[in-house]
C-alpha cells in the first residue's frame, strides 16, 4: 500500500500529493540493533504549530503551507547519550525528497546530531528510513483538510487504524496545545518496531488530547 503525505498550499488551498514509491527500498536489517526497543515518528500538523508559535511562521513549512511534517523518527534506547557529530549531508535529489516531510534543513540537520549516535546507519540511510515510514503511513483525510475540524479522541485513532494494516489502538499517540481549555491537535506519535512494523507505545509515550479535539486547517 503506497502511503501519499498532503500538504496544502495556502494561497490555493489545494493539496500537494508525495508520492515516492519505490524511490527507496526500505531494509530492515539498516534498523535492526540490540540496544534498540523501537521507533517514534513524530508527524506535526503544522498549520496548527505555525498558528500557535510565531516564532515558527517565517518558516518554510509555514510560508509554503504544508499540512504535515515530519519532525523526527527517534529511537528508543537504553543509551543517555544519542549526539553525534558524524555528517549529516544528503545527496541534492535525497536531500530535495526528504523536504517534501522535512522542509527545514537546520532542523534535520540539528535531529541527526541529536540522535545519530543511537541509531545503527548513517544519515542517508536513516532519511531513507523516515522517507519509507512516510510513505507507508496513511493518515484520514481530516488532518490535510483545509477545513477547521472537530473530532472526537477515539474517532481520530481508529481512522487510523482502519487505514493502516497492523496498527493497533496503542500504536498512536496524540498530542494537543491548551489541552484544558480549545484544545488543538499539534502531533502525531507513531510507534514502530525496529523492523519497521507498528507496535505498541511504550509506557512514557502518552496522548494529553481530551475527549474532543480541534484540528486546524488553514493559518
Amino acid at each position: 500500500m503506497i502511503f501519499k503525505l498532503l500538504r496544502k498550499l495556502k494561497k490555493r488551498a489545494t493539496a500537494w500529493v508525495l508520492c515516492c514509491a519505490g524511490f527507496f527500498l526500505f531494509n530492515s536489517q539498516l534498523i535492526a540493533a540490540p540496544q534498540l526497543q523501537g521507533y517514534v515518528m513524530q508527524v506535526q500538523l503544522t498549520p496548527a504549530v505555525c498558528a500557535l508559535d510565531s516564532s515558527k511562521q517565517k518558516q518554510r513549512k509555514c510560508l509554503e503551507g504544508y499540512s504535515l511534517t515530519i519532525t523526527g523518527l527517534l529511537p528508543e534506547t537504553t543509551e543517555r547519550g544519542c549526539a553525534t557529530n558524524s555528517s549529516a549531508s544528503l545527496s541534492p535529489l535525497q536531500a530535495k525528497v526528504v523536504a517534501r516531510v522535512m522542509p527545514e534543513e537546520n532542523a534535520r540537520i540539528q535531529l541527526w546530531r541529536s540522535i545519530g549516535g543511537c541509531v545503527p546507519m548513517n544519515a542517508s540511510q536513516y532519511f531513507r528510513t523516515v522517507i519509507n515510514l512516510a510513505d507507508k503511513l496513511k493518515v484520514p483525510a481530516d488532518l490535510t483538510s483545509s477545513e477547521n475540524k472537530n473530532v472526537q479522541y477515539n474517532v481520530l485513532k481508529n481512522q487510523f487504524v482502519k487505514l493502516n494494516p497492523g496498527m493497533n489502538n496503542n500504536s498512536i499517540r496524540f498530542t494537543c496545545q491548551n489541552p484544558l481549555s480549545n484544545p488543538v491537535l499539534t502531533e502525531v506519535q507513531v510507534c514502530y518496531r525496529v523492523n519497521g512494523q507498528y507496535k505498541q507505545c511504550s509506557n512514557h509515550i502518552v496522548s494529553n488530547c481530551p475527549n474532543t479535539f480541534s484540528i486546524k486547517g488553514t493559518y
